[in-house]
């Protein structure tokens, strides 16, 4: 029968020859620069792809049921948002794992734990504080400095067209409801799921792969890059680059995604009066 380690130490005690036997921690072995480029990409490329593949597979569908008059109305362009971010975040969170099991995509393969996830990582740990609806004022006043600071440089440039609209699916809103389901599209469905995907999922993945001093402003930039080339024009991506430069200071400060949230949901309102209420005379 072998003896425990109790007894070699009491060996050691009578016997020095004998020394004690002391457990080793094993060292983390440092897995190789391109394997974490390769890993990198392909999360840009993922969330990327989630997005782009549910609005065409979303409004496609629902164009062949509906047709595109039924499709343009609030009510059911409201519906089609709603769809297409519920599946973006499914497709996105949910499906890496499982599509990326390890070591080939065998049924018994256990599932990949670098795109595992869970709600510390994507900034859902427990609830609102005071601290995070405090800091999305502050937020704003920053991202608003920041956007006047880059419109005035890109304004230098000829493809930058500071005045050109952005088509966010709403050509006319006739009545209160049809406001009503606009305003809960534009300023809760899209911040929430924006968050969860931009300043959650992704910012998370990035922070806890990329390491060593630049981790912090490299995962900032990746995230506030892509988040732009996704909104489509350049006077829009340069203003949502400057709103997600702040969204993910705020999320590294507060370790959460609600100050964040709280944030965008104000810029979105205060754009929404500004184009729906102001600017069509109703105020």
């Amino acid at each position: 029968m072998p003896k425990s380690s109790s007894n070699s130490n009491l060996n050691h005690k009578n016997n020095p020859s004998n020394p004690p036997i002391i457990p080793q921690n094993p060292k983390k072995v440092k897995k190789p620069l391109w394997k974490t480029i390769f890993f990198i990409l392909g999360l840009l490329i993922w969330v990327a792809f989630g997005i782009l593949i549910s609005q065409f597979a979303i409004v496609f569908l629902l164009y062949l049921l509906l047709g595109k008059e039924t499709l343009s109305t609030p009510v059911w362009t409201t519906i089609m948002n709603a769809l297409v971010y519920s599946l973006a975040l499914f497709l996105i969170i949910f499906i890496p794992p499982r599509l990326f099991r390890r070591p080939f995509r065998t049924p018994k393969s256990p599932l990949n734990k670098n795109w595992l996830t869970n709600r510390e990582q994507l900034g859902l740990r427990g609830l609102p504080t005071w601290t995070d609806i405090g800091l999305a004022p502050v937020g704003l006043i920053l991202y608003l400095i920041l956007a006047v600071i880059f419109t005035a440089v890109f304004s230098n440039f000829p493809f930058f067209d500071l005045k050109e609209a952005q088509d966010v699916g709403y050509n006319f809103l006739a009545s209160g409801f049809d406001r009503a389901v606009a305003f809960f599209a534009l300023c809760v469905v899209a911040p929430v799921a924006e968050e969860i995907i931009f300043r959650g999922f992704l910012y998370g993945k990035l922070r806890a792969k990329i390491s060593g001093k630049w981790s912090l402003f490299l995962s900032i930039f990746l995230v506030s890059l892509l988040f732009g080339i996704l909104h489509g024009q350049w006077n829009v991506g340069v203003n949502v680059f400057a709103i997600s430069l702040v969204l993910c200071g705020l999320r590294e400060v507060t370790g959460t995604i609600y100050s964040g949230i709280i944030l965008h949901i104000i810029k979105n309102t205060i754009a929404f009066i500004l184009l729906y209420i102001i600017g069509s005379g109703l105020y």
